[in-house]
């Protein structure tokens, strides 16, 4: 029989909490008015749907309403859901059953769920409901705040508040053009989340951007002007700030008026008090969120605990009840204006206590802060990083548990140790905190179902489908449960081919292959590709491109085979955006290039950041931007640094025997001469490089694939370091060389990495596979192979045959027009065979057009469901077991193109659209 339940409140949890349901059956189908399930009205405030507020401040940078969106209109009309929006519930009647809204209407209800989340705290002081003072938390916050700092005469604002939410906002005050300031009572920013250290080099991130930070000091009164618009924030210690803008984002208060005056028991600091279910002290009430107090005593003001309160309010009603909330992990990984923080576990104990102690690196050059905190029996209590949180995926399992390596090789870099796999986990560890999936749940899955790939654990257990930070290791508890069923993994790339990433290139190599289409007639395995194979032969093609006699990597079909990045020859960040990396050749540059940087980031609003390669990142710029600003870069002498490819990087360097007293040989120069020889050159995974002056090692050289020192001499070459998750020093591949005989010891090294090494496979694991250091030294001195000769002169042939790939984009307007933010109609024949394009539909809705090999045309929603994120369209089309799809850019979910769904996590769909002109066939196009 059909039951009611009312949802009040229609925001991220509560959403979730209606797909939990669905997920489990418990909706009452439409079709059947009299067969069993829930029938569901929800009572929203807000006059729109769900939508993502953890990517609330991409609505500054021109995100819409339809992006944002978390619930779409087929969603409820599958499930018979009464969407009442703008109508909030203002009256609870346990007794009757009843809710009554704004607008005076009565419901009735057999359960209750309350998800009316929270709202933020704004301190009583003189002047904070001025014209000019807002919160951050809703759309209409992000509209107020952007027409009201639109004025021209509006040029500055202040955050009150430098926690997670409050440096949020100050990157939206700065995205509206104002000189932001941010303060915060605490004696540190994001006190919750990161202690002294992390939060100084996170201050210093910050104020590199050019927002003034004001901690340990409080707002004491808004001054105004005699129209009573905002002038000034005065300080708790006298001062005075100017403002025409002032944010709160001071923290929140759970919003449980309607509980309280109900009659439900509410927690001592607010948060109506909920059981293990959900279920609040009404049997027939429940409650998910940042309104309820869970269990533990805990309001939590993350969206993850919410979906797990969600899920088990839905497993309750569903007739379950087997999933229950008693806590949840407040572990955080996220990007702050650009600079990496997480924290995890319990990073705040005191040192000494008990024995606790802790293990730090800090580098202030870098803004990089790590910090490990260790029981007295070893066991990993908490951490803390900022600036370089790669180590965060292998670490937040571990917490509560026993490091299975030394500390200092998860924060020291370079540190030389190798970190264990994920085989060292315990089946209890969580290693999906998106979607709370135990290494055991994964271990049962990848069993039972026979799993062989990560697509297959992405459907069973949803894990890695979320930010997709796991993924590396997923992979390994994938490797390791079929190692030790005895089940050897297909060495091919994907089910389009059989043959590995080095015999791809050898094929392609020997047989003079100039295109994908060729390959795959000749050794494919039928299909039209995906998004493993095509970037791999995408990436040989273009490395064998004096070979072959092939042009850019956009000409053509090559430029349906790049993966995003290299689609737009920029790297694809977080919002949907891209930055621009100019090269800059062993860190030198003219004031004169620097001026230009500096004015192409002024002039297109992009945030600046030097990287630890000695370059200068421009982070925020759209697709249809990049060319305008290559152009600016171009036309000074810049030109593309490479930072979106597999390729080489940077050589850092250290300024050598220019001018420091101990240094031995010219760095700069060798590091400008090697960057320049080797730029373009597209290898299995990123290289970078690094040339010392002497001994000392102040670039690091021994940390990067590429090393040179300098000696008394000449200069010592190191091979195969790499930074990051996993650090190795490198390995003296040979002492004492001039440079010439340095440069072409490298051109070998390189051009055999370039034809052995697997797919994403970078140089410290290829190191060891090939049989390490004697092998090199057989192979590229000793001339084993004899095929050093061939190595030089295919390196001298690629040198010889460079060109800046933005220019030749600049110089080809067909290049150009696939810039173009949306197609000119929505229409088959400004589509190319394999490469997707953003289109406005008649209706107003953005799809992802794409035309396959036979031309027929495919229309899907352009904002990814994962991300938030419109960016389909850049995706690449293929197929998978047969059928067509296409994978987002962002985090490889395939959707299939006919019916929108993922197939990665079914339970998330694109919407399909039907493009309202005739289909035709390639041929007539």
């Amino acid at each position: 029989m059909i039951q009611t339940l009312v949802l009040i409140g229609h925001g991220m949890v509560g959403q979730r909490f209606l797909e939990v349901l669905a997920e489990r059956g418990a909706l009452a189908d439409p079709a059947a008015p009299q067969g069993p399930g829930w029938q569901v009205t929800v009572l929203a405030e807000e006059d729109r749907p769900a939508y993502d507020r953890v990517h609330l401040s991409s609505a500054f940078t021109g995100a819409t309403d339809a992006e944002l969106s978390l619930c779409d209109a087929d969603f409820l009309a599958r499930h018979g859901i009464d969407l009442r929006l703008g109508d909030p519930a203002e009256h609870i009647d346990t007794a009757a059953r009843t809710v009554t809204t704004t607008s005076g209407a009565t419901v009735a209800y057999d359960a209750l769920v309350i998800a009316t989340g929270s709202y933020p705290f704004v301190p009583p002081i003189e002047g904070a409901d001025a014209p000019g003072c807002f919160t951050y938390r809703t759309l209409y916050d992000v509209e107020t705040l952007t027409a009201y700092a639109a004025d021209e005469g509006r040029t500055h604002g202040v955050v009150i508040g430098g926690g997670l939410l409050g440096l949020e906002a100050a990157g939206a005050l700065r995205t509206l053009g104002l000189r932001t300031h941010v303060v915060e009572f605490a004696p540190r920013l994001m006190p919750l989340q990161v202690d002294d250290g992390g939060a100084a080099a996170l201050r210093a991130t910050i104020e590199s951007m050019g927002v003034a930070v004001h901690t340990g000091v409080g707002a004491s009164q808004v001054e105004t002007d005699t129209d009573g618009s905002v002038r000034a924030l005065r300080l708790s210690d006298g001062r005075t700030i100017d403002a025409d803008v002032v944010v709160f984002s001071a923290g929140v208060r759970p919003r449980d008026r309607l509980a309280r005056e109900a009659g439900l028991a509410v927690g001592d600091r607010g948060g109506v008090a909920v059981d293990e279910h959900c279920r609040t002290t009404d049997p027939y009430v429940y409650a998910i969120g940042e309104c309820a107090q869970s269990a533990d005593g805990r309001v939590y003001g993350l969206v993850a605990p919410g979906y797990q309160m969600a899920e088990a309010a839905a497993d309750a009603l569903a007739g379950e009840g087997t999933a229950v909330f008693t806590g949840a992990d407040t572990s955080t990984k996220l990007k702050l204006m650009g600079a990496d923080v997480a924290s995890f576990g319990d990073p705040f104990a005191p040192e000494g206590v008990d024995g606790a102690v802790s293990v730090v690196f800090s580098d202030t050059r870098e803004g990089v802060y790590k910090k490990l905190l260790l029981g007295p029996d070893g066991r990993l209590l908490g951490g803390i990083l900022v600036g370089d949180a790669d180590a965060y995926g292998t670490l937040r399992p571990h917490a509560g548990r026993a490091l299975p390596a030394p500390p200092e090789a998860y924060v020291l870099p370079a540190s030389g140790v190798e970190l264990p796999g994920a085989d060292t986990l315990p089946d209890d560890a969580v290693v999906c905190s998106c979607h709370n999936v135990t290494k055991g749940a994964v271990r049962a899955a990848v069993a039972e179902n026979s799993l062989t790939d990560i697509g297959g654990i992405k459907r069973c257990t949803k894990a890695g489908t979320g930010c997709g930070g796991c993924l590396s290791t997923l992979q390994s508890v994938l490797d390791a449960e079929l190692a030790a069923a005895g089940i050897e993994r297909p060495k091919g790339l994907c089910e389009h081919f059989a043959l590995t990433r080095a015999e791809i290139y050898e094929t392609v190599r020997t047989e003079h292959i100039r295109s994908f289409t060729e390959l795959l007639a000749k050794h494919g395995l039928g299909g039209e590709g995906c998004v493993v194979c095509k970037p791999v032969v995408g990436n040989v093609l273009g490395t064998l491109a004096p070979e072959l006699g092939l042009g850019h990597v956009l000409d053509g079909e090559q430029a349906t085979l790049q993966d995003s990045n290299d689609l737009f020859l920029a790297n694809l960040q977080k919002d949907g955006t891209y930055s621009v990396v100019p090269r800059i050749p062993g860190g030198e540059i003219t004031p004169d290039k620097l001026i230009v940087i500096g004015e192409v980031a002024r002039d297109f609003g992009l945030y600046t950041k030097i990287t630890g390669g000695q370059r200068i990142d421009l982070f925020g710029a759209r697709a249809d931007q990049l060319p305008a600003i290559w152009r600016r870069l171009v036309d000074a002498g810049l030109e593309s640094g490479h930072a979106y490819g597999k390729s080489l990087r940077t050589v850092k360097s250290c300024v050598g025997a220019k001018f420091c007293r101990f240094g031995q040989g010219d760095s700069v120069q060798l590091a400008i001469d090697l960057e320049l020889r080797y730029r373009g050159l597209r290898t299995p995974h990123k290289i970078k490089g690094g040339v010392s002056g002497c001994l000392r090692e102040c670039a690091e050289a021994r940390g990067k694939d590429i090393g040179v020192i300098a000696t008394a001499n000449g200069w010592n070459l190191y091979v195969c370091g790499n930074g990051g998750a996993t650090p190795r020093h490198a390995d003296l591949l040979a002492a004492d060389l001039s440079t010439d005989e340095l440069l072409r010891l490298v051109d070998r090294f390189l051009m055999y990495y370039l034809r052995t090494g697997e797919r994403l496979e970078r140089t410290a694991p290829w190191f060891e596979r090939i049989g390490g250091l004697d092998h090199l030294k057989s192979v590229l001195i000793d001339d084993s192979l004899g095929i050093r000769a061939e190595l030089e002169a295919q390196m001298d042939r690629h040198a010889a045959a460079y060109r800046d790939e933005w220019q030749a984009v600049l110089e080809d307007p067909q290049a150009l027009a696939r810039f173009e933010r949306h197609l000119p109609q929505p229409s088959p024949e400004f589509l190319e065979p394999g490469r997707g394009r953003a289109a406005v539909l008649p209706d107003g809705s953005e799809a992802a057009l794409f035309k396959d090999s036979d031309g027929i045309v495919y229309a899907v929603g352009n904002r990814d469901p994962f991300s938030g994120t419109d960016v389909i369209a850049h995706g690449v089309l293929g197929t998978r077991d047969g059928r067509p799809v296409v994978a987002s850019p962002m985090h490889k979910q395939e959707f299939d193109l006919r019916t929108g769904e993922c197939l990665d996590d079914p339970s998330v769909t694109l919407p399909v659209h039907v493009v309202p002109v005739p289909q035709v066939s390639v041929d007539e196009v």
